[in-house]
C-alpha cells in the first residue's frame, strides 16, 4: 500500500478553517503579512530626509522595522494567500487599510513632536494621511521638521496609490482574488479595469499616477523658479504635488495654499481637478491620446458641470456679499468648489468666514464626491447620476406601469443588481454620516466644547468622505485637536470606512459572510 503523502501542517490548519468559518482568514492574513511587509520601504524616503536635513532618522527607520517585522512575523505565521479569492478580498482590504495607518503612527510617536506624543492624535494624523483626508490634529504646523512633515505629505501619496495596487503589481498569482482586490480599490460601481490582466493594470496606473506627480512637481517648481511665486521652492512643489495628486490636503503651511500665489493656486486648481478623474478615463485620454472619450463620458461631464455650476454660485455669494471681486473672487470660488468637491480639502480662505449660503454649497460639495476611479473620497458622481436616473425611471413607471426601461450610462444598460447596490451604498453612507455627527454631538456635551449641529455635521462628512478640514474650529484654518479622545476615535473609523466605500467593513459585521 502506497503511504500518502501528509499534508503541511499549516495548509491542513487553512482548509480546516475554511471549512469551519466559509473564509480561509489564514490566506486572508498571509496576503496582509505580505502587503505589509513592503510598505516599510516607503520609511526609507523621509529617513533619506531627515539625512539631507541634518535631521534624526531614527524615527522613520524604527518605524520601517516595526512594519517589516510584524508583516515579515504575520506572513510566516501563516500560509495561503495564492487561495485568496473575492470572499477573502474583503477581509484583507479591512485589515490592510487599519494595520497600515496604525504602523505609521510610530514615527509621529517616535518624534518628540509634543503635538502628537498621545497615540490617540498620532493614529488620527497617520490614518488622516493614508486615507488621504487631510484632517489634522496639528495646531502649529511649521513647527514640524522637514522630514516629519515630508512624512505627513508622503503618507497621502502612498494612500492615493493604493496599498492594494502596490500589492497587485508584485502578486500576478493571486488570479481571481487578484482582480477582485483591484476592482475593490478602483471605488464605484462596475468600474472598467485598465487592461485585462491585473499586474499591466496596476502598472499602468501606477505610472499614470506618478507621472501626474512627475509633472505636477515640475509645474510647481517652475513657477517658484520663474518669479511667478518666489515662496513655491522645489520642497513646497514636492510636498504640495503629493497631496494635490492624491487628492488629500495636508500642506507645509498652516494657513494651507493661502500662503502662496495666485499663479501656485492656479497651478494646483488644474492638478486636482485633473486628479479628480477617472484614472480609466485619463489613461485613455493622455496616454492612449484619444481625449474624444473624455468628451463622450457621462460621469466626467457631470463632473465638470457641477463643479462649474457651484463655482458660479460660490462666485455670485462672493461679489454680492463684497468678499472678494474680481481675478480674486473667481479664483477663490472655482478654488474652493474644486478642492471640497474632489475631497482634496486645501484652502486659500478661511471659508468658515464666508457666508451661510457658501457653507452649505460646500457642505453639499462633501457629499459629492470626484469621478470613480479617482483617488477621491465621499459618494462619487457616477452614484449620484445613476441614482437620479433611477429616480427618472420610477417616475416614469408611474405614469406608465408597463414601461420596461433598462438604466443606462453611457449607452450601456446597468445591471439591477449593480443599480440596487448603488441605492443600498447611497443610503448606508447617509446613515453612517448622521450617526457620526450624533456621536459627536453627543460626546461634545460633557466636555463643554462647543460644538453646533452644523459643525458636527460637517466634521462626519468630512471625515467618512475623505475632504479633510470641516467647519467651526475644525476648519481650514483650524485642527481637530479639540476633540475628546472618544470623538477622536470616531472620526479615525469614519475616515477608515470612507477609505474602503463601507461596503467591505459591514460585509464583515454580517453572519453569512463567515459561514460555510
Amino acid at each position: 500500500m502506497i503511504a500518502q503523502p501528509r499534508r503541511p501542517r499549516f495548509a491542513a490548519a487553512s482548509q480546516l478553517a475554511r471549512r469551519r468559518l466559509g473564509v480561509d482568514v489564514p490566506g486572508a492574513l498571509n496576503l496582509v503579512g505580505f502587503l505589509v511587509k513592503y510598505v516599510s520601504l516607503a520609511f526609507l524616503f523621509p529617513a533619506a530626509v531627515a539625512l539631507g536635513y541634518g535631521e534624526d532618522p531614527w524615527p522613520f527607520l524604527a518605524g520601517g522595522a516595526a512594519t517589516g517585522g510584524f508583516g515579515f512575523a504575520l506572513e510566516r505565521a501563516t500560509r495561503g494567500k495564492e487561495r485568496v479569492g473575492a470572499r477573502e478580498g474583503f477581509l484583507v482590504l479591512a485589515l490592510t487599510w487599519l494595520l497600515i495607518p496604525l504602523l505609521g503612527a510610530v514615527p509621529y510617536l517616535l518624534s518628540g513632536e509634543e503635538q502628537l506624543s498621545r497615540p490617540m492624535d498620532a493614529l488620527f494624523e497617520s490614518m488622516s494621511g493614508f486615507s488621504t483626508t487631510g484632517a489634522s490634529v496639528l495646531t502649529d504646523i511649521e513647527g514640524l521638521s522637514h522630514s516629519l512633515a515630508l512624512w505627513r505629505q508622503f503618507t497621502i501619496w502612498v494612500g492615493g496609490m493604493g496599498i492594494i495596487v502596490l500589492g497587485l503589481a508584485v502578486l500576478p498569482r493571486l488570479r481571481v482574488g487578484g482582480r477582485q482586490l483591484f476592482e475593490a480599490e478602483m471605488p464605484g460601481p462596475d468600474v472598467e479595469t485598465l487592461t485585462v490582466r491585473i499586474r499591466e493594470a496596476a502598472r499602468r496606473f501606477l505610472l499614470l499616477y506618478v507621472g501626474i506627480t512627475v509633472a505636477g512637481v515640475a509645474g510647481l517648481t517652475a513657477i517658484g523658479w520663474s518669479g511667478l511665486d518666489e515662496r513655491m521652492g522645489p520642497y513646497e512643489a514636492v510636498a504640495h504635488s503629493f497631496s494635490a495628486v492624491a487628492t488629500g490636503g495636508f500642506s507645509t503651511k498652516a494657513r494651507s495654499l493661502e500662503a502662496f500665489g495666485a499663479a501656485t493656486q492656479w497651478a494646483v486648481i488644474v492638478l486636482i481637478l485633473v486628479a479628480g478623474t477617472n484614472f480609466a478615463l485619463l489613461y485613455r485620454s493622455l496616454v492612449q491620446r484619444r481625449p474624444a472619450h473624455a468628451a463622450r463620458d457621462e460621469e466626467f461631464r457631470l463632473y465638470v458641470g457641477l463643479l462649474g455650476l457651484a463655482s458660479l454660485l460660490l462666485l455670485f455669494e462672493l461679489v454680492a456679499q463684497e468678499i472678494a471681486t474680481g481675478e480674486a473672487a473667481v479664483r477663490h470660488a472655482v478654488f474652493q468648489a474644486v478642492a471640497t468637491m474632489t475631497t482634496t480639502g486645501f484652502a486659500i480662505a478661511d471659508y468658515t468666514q464666508w457666508t451661510a449660503l457658501t457653507s452649505i454649497t460646500l457642505l453639499g460639495l462633501m457629499f459629492i464626491g470626484a469621478s470613480a476611479g479617482s483617488t477621491s473620497g465621499s459618494v462619487k458622481v457616477v452614484r449620484h447620476l445613476l441614482v437620479g436616473r433611477i429616480l427618472g425611471r420610477e417616475l416614469d413607471q408611474t405614469v406608465h406601469p408597463e414601461l420596461i426601461a433598462p438604466v443606462r450610462l453611457n449607452r450601456q444598460p446597468v445591471d439591477e443588481r449593480a443599480l440596487r447596490g448603488v441605492v443600498v451604498f447611497v443610503l448606508l453612507y447617509l446613515g453612517v454620516a448622521a450617526l457620526g455627527a450624533l456621536v459627536l454631538l453627543v460626546d461634545s456635551a460633557p466636555t463643554g466644547l462647543q460644538l453646533r449641529p452644523f459643525d458636527a455635521i460637517a466634521a462626519s462628512a468630512a471625515t467618512l468622505g475623505n475632504v479633510g478640514p470641516a467647519f467651526g474650529f475644525a476648519g481650514p484654518m483650524g485642527s481637530f485637536e479639540p476633540f475628546s479622545d472618544a470623538s477622536t476615535g470616531v472620526m479615525v473609523a469614519l475616515m477608515w470606512l470612507g477609505r474602503l466605500e463601507l461596503i467591505p467593513v459591514v460585509v464583515l459585521l454580517t453572519r453569512n459572510y463567515w459561514r460555510a
